[in-house]
């Protein structure tokens, strides 16, 4: 480790869509958060939208925006978000995950969908830290809590290990006013978990959470809270979880948390 940078913590937060830049709340606790983080040498973003085997790094020079959404007014088409390319990072990476059962493969014309950017946009909007999007390559928890070890290195570089989900992710919960029953026992849960680092719990979501399913009827969502778990687990730091944001958006918890 250079002994000139600071272990980068891990963080696992909820992106919302591209409205949340409308939100009077959200970003400005994205900015918050950020400004509140050492800077770091470069991103690593693992977005709930991005789901591709083997494990794929994304572009690594020019990174193009991917508007990965249908039906919204016309400007959010228009955002724009030039950060630099991380090729030393993705070359980083592909050394740390060489190896069985880990193959990677290079996509250079994948941008960054919009799991990545619209928090990014938040929480450095003078796009000046170089970012790379890498896919998930499985929703198996606990394949996925390996990736992250195998990771975690990286913090020790000033990276910035991101897991970019929904804590709750039922669209369902848009067609009814307030916050559901199931998306607020899902949360309760949730937190409970993570306050009690009951990681056996978390990997189990599914049968372990009350209205898991309902929740989450696709895992991809939670999925990235379990990169930025192994990254948090390979240098012990579950016992420094917290929430940095909480509640809830359109029904949907926004439940962020920051290890290290």
């Amino acid at each position: 480790m250079d002994a000139t940078l600071e272990r980068m913590p891990a963080l696992y937060l909820s992106h919302g869509a591209p409205p949340l830049a409308d939100d009077p709340v959200w970003p400005g606790e994205l900015a918050a958060w950020s400004a509140g983080l050492p800077r770091p040498t470069a991103i690593l973003m693992v977005s709930a939208h991005w789901e591709e085997a083997p494990l794929a790094l994304g572009a690594t020079e020019t990174l193009p925006l991917v508007y990965d959404f249908w039906g919204f007014p016309e400007h959010y088409y228009q955002v724009r978000y030039a950060a630099p390319g991380a090729p030393g990072l993705a070359a980083a990476v592909r050394k740390l995950l060489h190896g069985p059962g880990t193959p990677v493969q290079d996509t250079p014309d994948r941008g960054l969908d919009h799991g990545a950017y619209v928090p990014l946009v938040e929480m450095y909007p003078d796009a000046d830290v170089p970012v790379l999007q890498i896919s998930l390559p499985t929703l198996d928890p606990r394949r996925l809590m390996d990736i992250g070890r195998r990771l975690a290195p990286l913090r020790d570089e000033g990276v910035l290990i991101v897991g970019s989900g929904f804590f709750t992710h039922n669209l369902a919960a848009l067609r009814h006013s307030g916050v559901p029953g199931w998306s607020a026992e899902f949360d309760d849960w949730g937190r409970e978990a993570l306050a009690a680092r009951d990681v056996d719990a978390l990997l189990d979501f599914e049968h372990k959470s009350p209205a898991g399913r309902l929740a989450h009827p696709r895992t991809e969502h939670f999925a990235p809270l379990f990169v930025t778990l192994g990254a948090a687990d390979a240098t012990g730091d579950l016992d420094t979880e917290r929430s940095v944001i909480d509640g809830f958006w359109m029904g949907l918890a926004k439940r962020s948390v920051q290890f290290g």
